[in-house]
């Protein structure tokens, strides 16, 4: 056999080649392999299909989009599927600390298989918020030609009475509404029928849209695979195309660690503030720069955020969705904007094969009559939004989401939680006031385990109408569709001793967005005495995926990964 074509199937050769393969051979005639098949080069279509979520409901029939594009290129595709969970229908249980989890087992999972079966390039579908980053987390540690897809966004609802469209995000902020006797039972049961009518992900720049344009910054998606409609022909053909895709960087020997460099995560970041993006892009660029052996800090969010616009009026502080954003032409005009005011590094390798000067050369601008994406003279903020908060609070870090709507500082007096059950409970019974600064703590990725998301405390609050008069601190996390004055991923963690643990109820505390501090306005004294008398909680699991994350995961500050070294 020759040179070249061990080359385009270095792992398959390995699998099906000579007399000794003949079982394996034998075990894949049955899946649809033929002789043809077994000089062709063998490309893994990692499918996250489920029917738990609407946002991964529709990845089966993408997927076999994607196995025609590689099979027209002349190879040979094998789908094979890998987990999801649904942040929305988890949120606010004891079930959503299996959320970032799942990140780390979709990328093992990814992995394991790809490894074992000697694929020789990879197409990863995606659609909910941690199988993206899970998926590209799978690609870099393989470092075999690959392409990520998203499976794009939901098509907004909208209100059978208001006319006004309504998502996901419209619904938990319906919770709080119906709390504040602003909303009666029939009001909240038409906000809940109507705000998700079909396959997609949650339709604001949340976590799942953040992150997707993040990736095609990134390099690792086809242009505008990021803001597509999921059920479009648009989405079809991104699927179609990433098969063939990935054959043509398996010939050209172009692999994800050579996409995935320090430049390339810096457009990354520069483009989610430039949407006004997730804080948990934070936790998974830092997981993915890890993965793929660039050292990225979280200091490289402020370094690149001081001159970096807010420049797309986006849920969920902003006006529209996701939707809208594509029908102006999706991500490539403002990318295209950023890379000619300097923002990009327009030398970088993507997964076309050429560089991403070279790919938005000829993209138009946006029409001159939108007012999705502002101009660089008129930007929703100056600088960005995600802030690096540090402090006698945060001596490792705290990410906060300050869009300035909500101002950019406030001080108030602590009012304690032990978990997100006990906050929310207290902002529906009336219990959180104007002045309040909620800690919610024990919810880091030791303490919850698995570091949960506080959409539903914070829509609460906004549901409350206590947007600007109460601010949200915790160890956890928070969704893309959270809003309002909000830090999370304080580091350390309550579970191993962070200051965070020992705040009492009353406490003065400060977050300042202008100098990028987290306060506690105690005696430094009072505090070293409060730490000595500090007690570890019980680990709350002792067995089962819960516990070996809460045993082998870092701070939120280094992505919250697994695979760290050994």
């Amino acid at each position: 056999m020759s040179s070249k074509t061990n080359q385009l199937r270095p792992h398959s050769s390995i699998v099906t080649d000579g007399p000794d393969r003949a079982p394996a051979r034998s075990m894949l005639r049955p899946v649809g392999f033929t002789d043809a098949d077994f000089q062709k080069s063998v490309v893994g279509i990692a499918s996250t299909w489920s029917m738990v979520t609407p946002c991964n409901m529709h990845i089966d029939r993408l997927a076999r989009e994607a196995e025609a594009g590689a099979n027209a290129a002349g190879g040979k595709a094998v789908i094979f599927g890998t987990i999801t969970v649904s942040d929305g229908i988890s949120m606010g249980t004891p079930g959503m600390r299996y959320s970032l989890v799942s990140r780390e087992v979709i990328a093992d999972s990814i992995e394991t298989v790809a490894g074992a079966e000697g694929f020789d390039a990879l197409v990863a579908i995606g659609g909910c918020d941690k199988n993206m980053p899970g998926c590209v987390m799978a690609l870099a540690r393989l470092n075999r030609p690959g392409v990520f897809v998203y499976g794009g966004t939901i098509l907004p609802g909208i209100h059978p009475d208001s006319k006004k469209e309504c998502d996901i995000v419209s619904v938990f902020e319906a919770v709080g509404q119906h709390s504040a006797h602003k909303l009666d039972d029939a009001g909240l049961a038409k906000v809940e029928n109507c705000s998700i009518p079909g396959p997609g992900s949650c339709g604001g720049m949340y976590t799942a849209n953040t992150m997707s344009c993040a990736i095609e910054a990134l390099g690792m998606s086809l242009p505008n695979s990021s803001a597509q409609i999921a059920i479009s022909t648009e989405k079809k053909e991104d699927c179609r195309r990433a098969g063939e895709a990935a054959l043509a960087l398996l010939q050209a020997g172009i692999r994800p660690r050579d996409i995935m460099t320090k430049k390339a995560f810096e457009n990354s970041i520069t483009v989610v503030i430039a949407l006004g993006g997730s804080t948990n892009a934070v936790l998974h660029l830092l997981a993915l720069a890890h993965t793929a052996h660039v050292k990225l800090t979280i200091d490289d969010f402020t370094r690149i955020g001081k001159r970096v616009p807010v420049l797309a009026d986006l849920k969920p502080s902003g006006k529209y969705g996701m939707a809208h954003l594509s029908r102006i032409g999706g991500l490539p005009p403002l990318m295209k904007m950023l890379l000619d005011a300097g923002l990009l590094h327009g030398d970088v390798l993507t997964v076309t094969g050429k560089t991403l000067a070279e790919n938005l050369r000829n993209v138009a601008p946006y029409p001159v009559n939108q007012d999705v994406v502002r101009p660089f003279s008129n930007p929703i903020k100056p600088d960005s939004h995600l802030r690096i908060l540090y402090g006698n609070l945060a001596p490792d870090g705290a990410v906060a989401k300050i869009s300035g709507k909500e101002g950019l500082t406030f001080s108030g007096k602590a009012i304690t939680f032990e978990s997100e059950e006990t906050a929310l409970k207290a902002i529906l019974d009336g219990r959180v006031k104007p002045g309040h600064v909620m800690v919610i703590r024990n919810e880091g990725p030791v303490g919850g385990p698995g570091m949960r998301e506080m959409l539903s405390p914070t829509s609460a609050i906004m549901g409350k109408g206590l947007g600007k008069e109460v601010a949200l601190i915790t160890d956890g996390r928070f969704s893309g569709g959270s809003h309002g004055f909000v830090v999370g991923h304080i580091t350390p963690e309550a579970a191993i001793g962070g200051p965070i643990a020992i705040i009492k109820n009353g406490d003065p505390i400060t977050i300042d967005a202008v100098n990028n501090q987290l306060t506690l306005a105690l005696p430094a004294k009072e505090i070293r005495a409060r730490l000595k008398s500090w007690k570890p909680k019980k680990q709350k699991e002792t067995r089962g995926v819960l516990a070996k994350y809460a045993s082998h995961v870092t701070t939120a500050t280094f992505g919250a990964v697994t695979d760290k070294d050994l």
